[in-house]
């Protein structure tokens, strides 16, 4: 499996359209280096057609950006805006080509995405991962987390079942509980979503973890390696933060190669 990620900002976007701190005026800059679209990742398997998991409101740009035609299996791990706001043209482009297509996600999240976009299900079909999924030998389990004052989202646990490698995509969580956090243990690969590196809001606002708490769980997670998404202008990818060597911001342009 290769894993490209296609895009690792917050839910803003980076840059924020009405903001000018240091991030978002190097983002509008010709380098660019902290320019950021909405998050989400695309897997390529051997002899699958990819997996995108998650569809926000920049699908197509990230789409011409990885100079795709037709994503046929797409992966949902909540109901937010930012995580399903390209739905209703992934679905222009499923009616289009007039071929087969699939929308993975928990039952509760199917639900929410047909109450928003009920004329999805006439071309895309609707399967609940609840009791989990097989791609080729890769074995998708998916469990509930905190998505503290935003409520909840889905982690994503892939377990490959011949060289037992094991990683997690959980781009909004916080506050974990004690059983939340069993599949995080002992992880090849945890890909999380940090919006800030020390967040300085109250925690009954926030919705995701900051990075200095991650750098907490992850001494008790133990990951052999770590990529950082969902950031928001508050993180310059160009400073490392004293990050340990193991755990980096996410790049568009470098793929995580399982296998």
């Amino acid at each position: 499996m290769d894993i490209f990620f296609r895009g690792t900002s917050d839910a803003h976007g980076v840059p924020r359209l009405y903001c000018e701190c240091k991030v978002c005026n190097e983002a509008r800059t010709v380098e660019r280096v902290n320019r950021r679209l909405r998050p989400s990742v695309q897997l390529y398997l051997n002899n699958h057609a990819p997996l995108w998991i998650d569809c926000g409101p920049d699908w197509y740009v990230q789409m011409e950006q990885a100079n795709e035609r037709f994503v046929q299996h797409m992966l949902i791990t909540h109901a937010h805006f930012d995580h399903i706001g390209g739905l209703p043209q992934w679905y222009d482009q499923c009616r289009y080509v007039d071929l087969p297509a699939y929308l993975y996600a928990a039952a509760e999240v199917l639900d929410a995405i047909k109450e928003r976009f009920p004329w999805i299900v006439s071309k895309v079909k609707f399967i609940a991962l609840d009791d989990g999924y097989t791609f080729e030998e890769w074995h998708i389990s998916i469990w509930r987390v905190n998505h503290g004052h935003n409520g909840y989202s889905y982690g994503f646990r892939f377990h490959h079942q011949q060289e037992g490698i094991n990683w997690v995509y959980c781009p909004d969580s916080i506050d974990l509980t004690e059983e939340q956090q069993i599949p995080l243990f002992n992880l090849d690969l945890l890909i999380i979503g940090t919006s800030f590196y020390k967040e300085p809001f109250p925690m009954k606002t926030r919705s995701l973890y900051d990075v200095t708490e991650i750098l907490d769980c992850i001494s008790l997670w133990k990951p052999k390696q770590v990529r950082l998404t969902h950031l928001s202008h508050d993180i310059d990818t160009r400073d490392r933060y004293s990050l340990p060597e193991h755990v980096q911001y996410a790049r568009l342009k470098e793929p995580i190669k399982l296998l």
